[in-house]
């Protein structure tokens, strides 16, 4: 039995504009998901620092990309609970990576920004992590180089893709 996404059958080079069933999407998803759960914890074992948990990561991507946040509205962009974040963001203090300061639209609300050492440690992560992954991607036949490129567009589209949420679980 062929797959839809077999890169060996004769459909697959042709170019189809119509969309995937929901059969077709759930398989597409599922070999994406297996890739990134395979790919994702080997790039970060090579070299990450021990203290950059991927949760970490994403609170020190938030503040770089948004600038200074409320610890409630960075647990709202991170999708988790606020007493976590608050943790979190007391970490993040502890390795001298955030600063603390008060809003100026409220004297009783605190911001959070990313520090210089901070932002230079985001990037210095973030340039070692792509040079892992362009390590691998070396690897790859120029056909799986050129088929991943293509597939960029798709795969920025699908990272700032907000999920659909279930009736009646939508947050406030």
């Amino acid at each position: 039995m062929t797959s839809p996404f077999d890169s060996d059958t004769a459909e697959s080079d042709a170019i189809d504009s119509d969309p995937f069933d929901s059969e077709q999407s759930a398989e597409l998803a599922e070999r994406l998901r297996a890739a990134i759960q395979q790919l994702l914890p080997e790039l970060r074992a090579q070299g990450m620092q021990s203290q950059l948990t991927p949760s970490r990561l994403a609170a020190l991507a938030a503040l770089s990309a948004h600038g200074p946040l409320r610890i409630s509205d960075l647990a709202t962009r991170m999708g988790i609970a606020l007493s976590t974040v608050s943790r979190m963001v007391d970490l993040l203090d502890g390795f001298g990576w955030i600063e603390r300061e008060a809003d100026p639209k409220d004297q009783r609300a605190t911001l959070i920004a990313l520090n210089d050492t901070g932002q230079a440690f985001l990037e210095s992560t973030r340039r070692q992590a792509a040079t892992r992954l362009a390590e691998r991607i070396d690897q790859l036949t120029a056909d799986h180089q050129h088929a991943l490129h293509d597939a960029l567009p798709a795969l920025e589209a699908l990272s700032v893709q907000r999920p659909a949420e279930p009736p009646g679980t939508g947050r406030r």
